[in-house]
């Protein structure tokens, strides 16, 4: 396993280094953030474990540039800001979890695998030709859904629940399955999670001509609007 961690502060790399080494854990260090994103494309980590406070190019910067590159990697936020609003605008850029210092190493180790079995998840049992959905395309060599000829730009939690809809247009997937696919294994996610990602993907797919309909005590689905 590959994680890329993007930190300035040569104590925490260290510590962080030698700690998750011995959990077989292979990490790659940037501590700068306007190099981060070109260092990412170059080493494809599973993981990103993102600082906020960087030299020359924030956090926050650092993830709006790989988002909109099309880097899909799954991303943990770690910084000392700890207030909800910092934790809001992190994962609305597109972050898939928030770990505020000082952290347990545990826990760090436990978020990261999470965050991997996730985004493997999200790409298990797909076909290998393109689905396609109203003016959606998935692409399951690239993993990623297309909107006419560009890249439609969703977080990883937003991107597992559209595949898995897309797999089975029509037709209702139960919300115990989704929320397995998009949380998987994270116990203390509240089970109406899933609705808050249902909600922002449902604005995103405006204009998209595929709709993601809510059937009462069935699940969701993703169909073609007439």
């Amino acid at each position: 396993m590959k994680l890329l961690l993007v930190e300035d502060d040569p104590s925490m790399q260290v510590t962080l280094q030698r700690a998750l080494a011995r959990s077989k854990i292979d990490v790659r260090i940037c501590g700068d953030g306007a190099l981060a994103v070109e260092q990412w494309r170059a080493l494809e980590p599973d993981v990103v474990a993102l600082d906020l406070s960087l030299p020359n190019l924030d956090g926050l910067q650092v993830l709006a540039q790989a988002r909109a590159a099309g880097l899909r990697t799954p991303v943990l936020l770690l910084t000392a800001r700890g207030t909800v609003g910092d934790r809001i605008m992190g994962l609305n850029a597109g972050a898939d979890d928030y770990l505020p210092k000082p952290f347990d190493l545990d826990e760090l180790e436990a978020r990261i695998r999470a965050l991997r079995r996730r985004h493997q998840n999200a790409g298990a049992d797909v076909a290998l030709n393109p689905q396609e959905v109203g003016g959606l395309r998935f692409e399951p060599e690239s993993g990623a859904i297309y909107h006419r000829s560009g890249i439609l730009e969703l977080t990883p939690r937003e991107l597992a629940l559209l595949k898995a809809l897309m797999m089975k247009p029509g037709h209702a997937v139960s919300k115990e399955r989704l929320f397995e696919l998009v949380f998987p294994g994270e116990t203390d996610v509240q089970y109406e999670a899933i609705e808050v990602v249902v909600y922002r993907l449902r604005k995103k797919l405006a204009g998209t001509g595929a709709a993601l309909m809510t059937l009462r005590g069935l699940g969701y689905l993703l169909r073609a609007e007439p």
